[in-house]
């Protein structure tokens, strides 16, 4: 029998929201600013002043009061996209723009839906009121107190204290937590049919309520009538590289204006920071109709390569005023060297621009017929430099969660790249121009109503282009650069982008540098070409709120760069054991499926060139990749720089634990291993000096003591849109355990304290069935329930932020088990 809690994995990935679920985080990061004079001003959103108080109660003050319990108990659950009811929390104007009733994530429509982006779609309340949003705050237009507290936002908490969580663990059925559950979006008028219908569900929802005193501060505040003000502009020390990157962005020569536009499709996404000044802001790179040193004016596009419209734009540095959230924070940085970087490999590199290519999609969607006239390898080597940056853009982007991409690879795959020096790329360029016509990725305009008849397109495209690429490689001399690797980007000895590991977590997953865990199953080799082709399926290309047909489409192609990358690392095999791997790779798969891996649709009759010395040759390949790459490899994560030998000896314990077992576990585990607690600590046995109501005093979590366990689900192949549960083989299960943390979205909090750790490995490899995990749990874990849920998640949150305090962000708890 199939673990109940597994979710099964469906290409409609319809947006999993229930009304104001807030969850909640730890110290938040410094509060984001508003845009200044020359940055941009910020939107008109902000409530009126704040009306006189009683005496002797003193105004509550957003920044200082309110701003740090949204981002410790509810953006966590209210952020991005998937946020409940597109209630967004991770900035103020998210809170007065209000929720909406339909989903952004809902692969079943027919027609594009409008974008409903914070900051991009809409710049005023009044605005947003006209797309259908309503508010949970009360309006300008309600001045009294009372109608402040009949806002949907204090009625929710007015619920929650009222209706508690009921005193079991798991929480009854009546709470449903799947993501794809129905919307409850009431508006004002509706809420007392819901409050009716769903007593327990008030905010947060399925976790323990705020404190005494963050609810007396939200009320208090929203009794005031929620007043804002705007925080102090960033420091001057940002003025000057502002104004520098923003003129070097928009020089007027054509070799200026295409490198800008290349690299706006290629960091539109990013949160860019600037080296080197310690009061850290974050900023996106946009298009504006103004100029620098005007307030900005954005263009509002659905893909960052369609058409900004009449007239002369800008890229402008415009201040980011959101909450980091670990699923969508994807920091970039800025400085001299970057500067200089892009001076050489765009500027100084010698081509011409003899005209700027058009925004037509025909020519807009297909990179490789846009910025035909940049250096091919220029171009590779801007995506090498932070190819993690890039990858992580494929699946942490702000569509938050990526079902249509993410069904189609595997739960674990390591991903290194062609050397942009190797003679591989020599004809690279007269190669892509010739075969350009054969690149065009699927587009919302030449897709149709249900996808399948466009795909048929692709395919063909894809089938021509993979015999030219045949011819393409046949023709290639590397015999002295096979025999030690020397075609594979090594990183020039330091850059720790030359490995990745890649996880998949069921519909989210994750991107760290490093070759993490066990030699794993299958393994991308990434040249350009594929790079490229991969970013603009998935992050320029693809548009969230696209329509089914979009979507299906831009699924089943990406099978065909998954298994390109896939051929790639197959011809490093020796001859005789491509087909043997691929069929492994692709148990039960159809014939026809594994002829585009390595087959009739491209094969390759010869041997790669590298001297095997063993009859395991694929363990060997991985084992010289190691070797090649060792001065890259980041190794933060490997348990192996786990400085205490007996917590590293326990650990690798846990680590190898594989089979049928594990098919009760979750996807993203979080493991906080403590000392033992003193004696002055330790309560359980002495009940009668825990005050009551209060949580038993826990040890604290050390940064260096927080492990990521990850869940490797096996398969016989992935090559199937449908029925996936049905090709699970839980007998091939394994456990990936990393240093740190790895992913946004954790399933379960675990925290043993070190000498049990045995015990908990132990109880692990005996779990026969729901009941033991739920046991296991009671144990073990830190439930969703417990009195200690929220500070555990404060600490958590401050372990993240000390240990990777640009990286870090806020966790998201809409995945957070009930077992």
């Amino acid at each position: 029998m199939r673990p109940r809690h597994r979710r099964t994995r469906q290409v409609r990935a319809t947006a999993a929201v229930l009304l104001l679920a807030l969850a909640g985080c730890a110290l938040p990061p410094q509060p984001t600013l508003p845009i200044h004079p020359g940055l941009g001003e910020a939107p008109p959103l902000a409530q009126a002043a704040p009306p006189a108080t009683a005496e002797g109660i003193a105004p509550v003050d957003y920044w200082k009061d309110v701003q740090p319990i949204l981002e410790r108990r509810c953006v966590v659950c209210h952020g991005c996209y998937d946020a409940p009811c597109q209630l967004n929390l991770s900035a103020y104007e998210g809170l007065t723009r209000g929720a909406h009733k339909k989903p952004v994530y809902d692969t079943a429509r027919l027609l594009k839906a409008e974008p409903t982006r914070l900051f991009v779609d809409a710049q005023s309340v009044a605005e947003w009121r006209k797309k259908d949003f309503f508010p949970v705050l009360a309006e300008p237009g309600q001045p009294t107190e009372a109608a402040r507290q009949a806002g949907l936002l204090a009625r929710m908490l007015a619920l929650k204290r009222a209706h508690p969580l009921p005193a079991q663990s798991p929480l009854p059925d009546s709470f449903d937590f799947s993501l794809n559950r129905d919307q409850q979006c009431p508006t004002e008028t509706q809420f007392d049919g819901f409050a009716k219908k769903h007593p327990l569900w008030g905010m947060p929802y399925g976790l323990p309520g705020v404190t005494e005193r963050e609810h007396e501060t939200l009320i208090r505040w929203i009794e005031q009538g929620a007043p804002y003000r705007e925080p102090a502009p960033p420091p001057s020390d940002y003025d000057a590289p502002v104004r520098d990157w923003e003129a070097f962005l928009n020089g007027e020569q054509p070799k200026q204006r295409l490198m800008s536009r290349y690299l706006y499709e290629h960091l539109h996404l990013t949160h860019l920071y600037f080296d080197g000044i310690p009061d850290r802001r974050w900023f996106r790179l946009v298009r504006s109709r103004t100029a620098p040193g005007q307030p900005i004016d954005p263009i509002a596009t659905r893909r960052p390569y369609d058409d900004p419209g009449p007239g002369r734009f800008y890229y402008r540095l415009q201040l980011d005023r959101s909450s980091r959230l670990a699923k969508t924070h994807i920091p970039y940085a800025l400085g001299p060297a970057r500067k200089q970087r892009y001076q050489e490999l765009f500027l100084d590199a010698p081509y011409e621009v003899r005209s700027l290519p058009s925004y037509d999609p025909a020519v807009a969607s297909n990179p490789f017929i846009a910025f035909q006239a940049l250096p091919v390898r220029s171009r590779y080597k801007f995506l090498l430099d932070d190819a993690h940056t890039f990858v992580m853009q494929f699946i942490k982007g702000p569509v938050c969660r990526g079902p249509v991409a993410l069904d189609v690879i595997e739960d674990r795959f390591w991903i290194f790249f062609v050397d942009p020096e190797s003679a591989a790329l020599d004809h690279i360029e007269e190669f892509l121009a010739r075969e350009s016509k054969h690149l065009y990725l699927p587009t919302e305009e030449g897709t149709g109503r249900l996808g399948l008849v466009s795909w048929l397109k692709y395919s063909h495209m894809q089938n021509e282009f993979l015999q030219a690429k045949q011819v393409y490689l046949e023709n290639l001399q590397l015999n002295d650069e096979a025999a030690e690797l020397a075609f594979i980007w090594d990183g020039r000895g330091w850059n720790r982008n030359a490995a990745l590991t890649v996880f998949r977590h069921a519909d989210s997953a994750s991107v760290v540098q490093g070759f993490v865990g066990d030699n794993p199953k299958t393994a991308w080799l990434l040249s350009y070409d594929l790079f490229e082709r991969i970013y603009y399926l998935l992050v320029a290309g693809f548009d969230v709120f696209g329509f089914a047909g979009h979507q299906l489409d831009t699924r089943l192609y990406m099978d065909f760069l998954r298994m390109e990358g896939e051929f790639n690392f197959l011809l490093l095999l020796p001859m005789q054991m491509r087909e043997k791997e691929r069929d492994y790779w692709y148990r039960d798969a159809h014939q026809s499926v594994k002829d585009y891996v390595y087959g009739s649709r491209i094969h390759f009759d010869y041997e790669s060139g590298i001297p095997y010395r063993t009859n395991r040759p694929k363990e060997e390949l991985f084992d010289l990749l190691r070797q090649r790459l060792t001065g890259s490899l980041n190794q933060a994560y490997d348990l192996q720089g786990e400085p205490d030998a007996e917590l590293r000896k326990q650990l690798t314990e846990l680590a190898r634990l594989k089979g049928r077992a594990l098919q009760w576990l979750p996807e993203v585990m979080f493991l906080a291993v403590t000392e033992e607690a003193g004696p002055e600590n330790r309560t359980e046995d002495r009940p009668e000096m825990r005050p009551a109501n209060q949580p038993e005093i826990r040890p604290e979590i050390r940064a260096d003591r927080l492990y990521t366990v990850i869940h490797d689900e096996a398969y016989s192949n992935i090559a199937s849109l449908f029925n996936l549960e049905a090709r699970r083989l839980p007998d091939e299960d394994a456990l990936t355990l990393t240093r740190g943390i790895v992913g946004a979205y954790p399933n379960a909090f675990y925290k043993v304290e070190w000498a049990k750790l045995p015990e908990f490995t132990a109880a692990i490899a005996g779990l026969g069935s729901e009941e033991d995990y739920r046991k296991f749990v009671e144990r073990f874990g830190v439930r969703r329930t417990s009195p200690d849920f929220w500070p555990h998640s404060d600490q958590l949150h401050q372990a993240y932020r000390r240990t990777t305090p640009i990286e870090s962000g806020l966790f998201d708890y809409n995945r957070l088990e009930n077992r």
